[in-house]
């Protein structure tokens, strides 16, 4: 059973950081996505960042480049975002997903497995 769980999700001022975790069980293929996705009231679920296990590609909307930085500990099954200059507009639930062979694309209906979520917060 695939299980993934957020954390490090709070309330900040905008230009401030976070830092998202998400620990990942039961998923064992080799080459696949992971991603983060957002989903802010009243708006459909987007794409934030994903990234490919199998050599570290990473692909980013173009809403969080150059503030936003993902990454990946194997060892620990470990996806972060590192959140940085961070805007009101980012403020939203944001939600973990692996299982993806098409992740590139950050189109959440090419992956399978998601976790609950944990919200983001950005006053002004």
């Amino acid at each position: 059973q695939v299980q993934l769980l957020e954390s490090g999700g709070g309330s900040v001022q905008a230009g401030g950081s976070l830092r998202l975790s998400c620990v990942a069980s039961g998923y064992t293929p080799s080459n696949y996505y992971m991603g983060w996705f957002r989903q802010a009231p009243g708006k459909e679920r987007e794409g934030v960042v994903s990234i490919y296990t199998g050599g570290g590609t990473t692909y980013y909307a173009d809403s969080v480049k150059g503030r936003f930085t993902i990454s990946r500990d194997n060892a620990k099954n470990m996806l972060y975002l590192q959140m940085s200059s961070l805007k009101p507009e980012d403020t939203a639930m944001y939600f973990c997903a692996t299982g993806s062979t098409l992740g590139s694309c950050l189109r959440q209906g090419t992956f399978p497995y998601w976790g609950q979520g944990t919200q983001v917060t950005v006053s002004s």
